[in-house]
Order: structure tokens, then C-alpha cells, then sequence
């Protein structure tokens, strides 16, 4: 079993990981959308982690609404990414400041 300072530091070092994802992968937009995702997941697990250790379960119902925004937002994203890809042919980031609306 997980002691909350070794939960604490695997949520740190997901969100940690996540955050150098965006950075490192600027270009491809999806790379982006994925880590985003799993900064989504790290802060989950640790109001998961927190909610366990403190008896408490607000921070599970949290962690719920946080991973059902999540998983909507990702939808929205990924669609908006087939409909930029059937328009362009090509995913990166540089060439979506050209889109209008």
C-alpha cells in the first residue's frame, strides 16, 4: 500500500511529466491534447490520494467531475482536430493560428 507522501509524489512527478510534455512537443497538437489529459489525471489521483488519507469523500466526488470534464473536452478537442486534418492534411500547431471563425 501507498503511504500518502509516496501518493503525493507519484501525482507530483505525473503532473510534472505531463507539464514538460506540452513544452517539449510544441509542434503536434495532439502530443499536447494528451498531456493535458494526463495533468488532468495527475491532479485527480491526488485529490484521490488527499480524500483517502483524510477519510473524506469530497475529494473522489471532485475527482469524478474532474475526469467527466475531462473526457468532454477531449471529445471536443479530437473532433476539432479530425475537422482541421480532413481541411489541411497536416496537424501542427504553427499552422493553427490560419484557421478563421
Amino acid at each position: 500500500m501507498l503511504t500518502y507522501i509516496n501518493s503525493t509524489n507519484t501525482s507530483t512527478l505525473l503532473f510534472l511529466i505531463s507539464v514538460l510534455g506540452i513544452f517539449l512537443n510544441q509542434k503536434n497538437i495532439l502530443v499536447m491534447l494528451m498531456s493535458l489529459e494526463m495533468m488532468f489525471l495527475a491532479v485527480s489521483f491526488n485529490l484521490i490520494f488527499a480524500s483517502i488519507h483524510l477519510d473524506d469523500i469530497t475529494g473522489q466526488v471532485f475527482s469524478l467531475l474532474i475526469l467527466t470534464v475531462a473526457a468532454a473536452e477531449s471529445s471536443i478537442g479530437l473532433a476539432i482536430l479530425v475537422i482541421y486534418y480532413r481541411i489541411r492534411s497536416v496537424i501542427t500547431v504553427e499552422l493553427m493560428s490560419l484557421m478563421k471563425g
